[in-house]
């Protein structure tokens, strides 16, 4: 995520992914946002069929490896990022936006093994 100095804005980013067994194809969107601080930002993801409750957000920061986000809420994550959805919707939700949520977001089904995989 880049921050916008001339708006302080931050800018987010979103990779569509596709699914590897039997073809899920998992869509993010949208693909790249910006917003400023203490916004309200929805990320959403959608699977191609049924994927039950079986979906996780990643984020990378810019600085930083891939790190696990929200199905569960891991210790050390915020409580303003939240998860919800389930079988083919899916929602991500960052309230009250900070600069440290700048980043490229995933979402990532694990119903089939391998888990989805990033297409470039």
């Amino acid at each position: 995520m880049v921050m916008r100095s001339s708006l302080q804005g931050f800018f987010f980013f979103m990779f569509p992914m596709a699914g590897s067994r039997c073809d899920i194809q998992m869509t993010q969107s949208p693909s790249s946002l910006s917003a400023s601080q203490e916004d309200r930002v929805t990320i959403t993801c959608r699977a191609s069929e049924d994927i039950s409750n079986f979906l996780h957000w990643h984020q990378q920061k810019l600085d930083k490896g891939l790190i696990y986000l929200v199905s569960n809420r891991y210790p050390g994550v915020p409580h303003r990022f939240s998860g919800s959805g389930s079988e083919t919707d899916f929602t991500l939700r960052i309230n009250i936006v900070q600069a440290e949520d700048a980043g490229v977001y995933y979402c990532v089904q694990s119903t089939h093994v391998p888990p989805t995989v990033v297409q470039p």
